[in-house]
């Protein structure tokens, strides 16, 4: 069997660095999937993907930064458009779409456009043009094999009914989808210690080592929030077939409810290598390179509500989903915005409890319009941008 060639979107982050980990472990393993690294690309990390680069022997790069040392080779892109270019010029068998916030979705529509199977981590893919991907997706026959530990989740408590397919199918007969969040480190927190959070406290996850953006999300719970909005438009659910639950442990990553009430739980350690090995094999499976779960050393497992008071992300969402259109792009540009606002460090930036109120205001504000183009997607996201811009000057 050839080798699946893989281009790596977004190579130098948390997400990319596990993916080439994951990779070279499957690698080794004897009757396992072998993959080749065809194509890597980045942002401003050049060093790294360099490094990258001559580790895995991959010749074909893209970089959003200009700044360059003049021996970076004939095989670099460069640019805004860098990525996208890359992965329209570049053959592959799939592409891991692991690039941060919106900056990531044209080259990750360029892939299902091409027909390329896509390991999506990029969930602001699908919460700002899920009207324009899903349809694409389908009329290429690209799959999207989800990288989020939740939505892998999903997909695996789906599978003993759906034939091991990949999403964009939900059988009729579920009925609910619940998503785990672990409540970050503020889940205990009074309002007035979350008016006081600092960034430094934000960052501190106690079970998921990731970016800082998306730490920051999954503090404010807005992570959760733009993967309900990312589920209802892999899996075709309604807002009120989704719902959140806290689960400190991390242990439980999705729970999918059936018709006749039975409830099928997918669990594993709170690593991103393994729905990263998931999505690589599938439809195999391989020996993991994670620690196996051990239910008795664990003792108990922990839910609780999503306190809406003090974390309004979740409701926000089912805001978006309901009004459809132009929504989810303007919520994911807004809470960008804001989560740069309150990592910035600069003396007028937002507070931490300020971040999901402002993302609301600039949905109901902004008017919303259908997605039929990309280009009405990148509308909303400048539009909200702007109006966060607009509120934090004053």
């Amino acid at each position: 069997m050839s080798a699946r060639r893989v281009l790596i979107l977004g190579s130098t982050g948390s997400v990319g660095t596990q993916t080439l980990d994951v990779i070279e472990h499957l690698n080794r393993l004897e009757g396992a999937p072998r993959f080749r690294v065809v194509a890597l690309a980045a942002g401003q990390n050049a060093s790294l993907l360099f490094d990258q680069a001559a580790r895995h022997g991959v010749r074909e790069l893209a970089l959003a930064a200009t700044d360059l040392p003049s021996s970076s080779g004939p095989g670099l892109r460069v640019g805004p458009d860098a990525a996208e270019r890359l992965v329209r010029e570049v053959d592959c068998d799939l592409v891991v779409a692991a690039m941060v916030g919106v900056a990531g979705l044209p080259a990750t529509l360029a892939a299902v456009e091409r027909g390329r199977h896509v390991a999506l981590a990029n969930k602001e893919t699908l919460v700002a043009a899920g009207d324009l991907v899903i349809p694409a997706a389908r009329a290429s026959g690209a799959a999207l094999l989800p990288l989020d530990s939740e939505h892998s989740g999903v997909w695996q408590c789906l599978a003993g009914c759906s034939g091991g397919a990949p999403p964009m199918h939900c059988p009729a007969a579920v009925t609910r989808v619940t998503l785990t969040a672990s409540g970050g480190p503020f889940r205990s927190c009074t309002p007035a210690q979350l008016a006081d959070a600092t960034p430094a406290q934000a960052l501190r996850h106690p079970t998921w080592t990731m970016g800082r953006k998306i730490t920051i999300d999954s503090a404010s719970l807005m992570n959760k929030a733009l993967e309900l909005i990312e589920a209802h438009h892999l899996f075709g659910l309604s807002a009120d077939a989704l719902d959140a639950v806290v689960h400190p442990q991390s242990i439980v990553h999705a729970l999918v409810e059936f018709a006749d009430a039975s409830v099928i739980a997918q669990l594993g350690v709170p690593d991103m290598r393994t729905p990263i090995q998931v999505a690589l094999t599938w439809p195999l499976r391989a020996r993991a390179a994670t620690p196996r779960l051990d239910l008795a050393a664990l003792a108990r497992l922990e839910f609780e509500p999503v306190d809406a008071a003090r974390f309004p992300a979740i409701e926000i969402a089912r805001e978006a989903i309901a009004a459809g259109g132009t929504s989810g792009a303007v919520l994911n540009a807004a809470n960008e915005a804001c989560v740069e606002s309150f990592l910035s460090g600069e003396a007028r930036r937002i507070r931490f409890d300020q971040i999901a109120p402002l993302t609301r205001e600039a949905m109901r504000a902004i008017p919303r319009v259908p997605v039929r183009t990309l280009a009405d997607v990148l509308d909303a996201d400048r539009a909200a941008r702007a109006f966060v811009r607009e509120r934090l000057a004053r």
